[in-house]
């Protein structure tokens, strides 16, 4: 299990994993196995020596408080967590700038939010599905139209009226979310001023096939403001403490 410590008295902090003592391999430049070499590593004990008499805490990750700048799967990004050792609250900045660079840790006193920028319809998704689904195939200008009227409806929605769909999306940032009943009852409402007939008929079975969990949904997008608190400045004693094992819940 992970394990976070901070150093009191420099505000650093280490990310204690099964890997810490995990040997590395290098290779000479011809790449022969005569030039392979094992390297031996522990580097919870290299922090220890380095914070050597200083004070030393557990803090438990906050659990779901898990955020990225990018997709999951990108390994360089910006994340972010929340920690704290029951008294204070911070964030834990996880960063690399290179592939072949460690994952780099920084303690930032304070907490994060996530401010919601834009809400938008999956405009090239609705017309490929559109197409795909509804034979005989709808004319171009009445799926502009469409797709006009429904994202003049998104302009004007608060956040805070709409359901998140429990899903969840490949970018932290995005979220996808589900139209309220009056703006789904508007939107059938004005299709009738686009479609006619049967072609109304089949953009209401449309809609109502694709509003939960389709190309209906909303996305929104959203930005991390960090509120980082000014420590003020005092005297830290050297005592080192005892760590005590702890389980520490951490979102993957």
């Amino acid at each position: 299990m992970n394990q976070v410590i901070r150093c009191k008295n420099c505000d650093e902090i280490f990310m204690k994993t099964p890997f810490d003592q995990y040997p590395e391999y290098e290779w000479g430049s011809d790449r022969s196995l005569e030039n392979f070499r094992c390297i031996e590593r522990d580097d919870f004990q290299e922090f220890l020596i380095h914070h050597h008499g200083h004070r030393l805490e557990n803090l438990k990750i906050i659990e779901d408080s898990f955020t990225s700048d990018k997709v999951y799967s990108e390994p360089i990004k910006t994340s972010f967590y929340k920690a704290t050792n029951g008294k204070e609250k911070f964030v834990i900045k996880k960063f690399r700038e290179k592939i072949d660079e460690p994952l780099k840790y920084q303690l930032i006193p304070g907490d994060y939010s996530l401010k919601c920028t834009a809400i938008e319809i999956q405009s090239e998704e609705i017309s490929k599905q559109l197409k795909r689904e509804l034979k005989p195939p709808l004319p171009q200008n009445k799926i502009d139209a469409f797709l006009k009227l429904y994202h003049a409806i998104a302009e004007d929605i608060d956040i805070k009226d709409l359901e998140r769909i429990p899903e969840e999306s490949h970018h932290p940032l995005e979220v996808y979310y589900k139209i309220d009943d009056i703006r789904l009852m508007y939107l059938l409402r004005n299709c009738r001023n686009i479609f006619k007939g049967q072609e109304y008929s089949a953009m209401e079975e449309f809609i109502h096939r694709h509003k939960d969990d389709g190309v209906l949904l909303l996305k929104a997008t959203y930005k991390i403001q960090l509120t980082e608190i000014a420590k003020p400045s005092k005297k830290v004693i050297s005592s080192p403490l005892p760590l005590e094992k702890e389980k520490i819940i951490e979102k993957k």
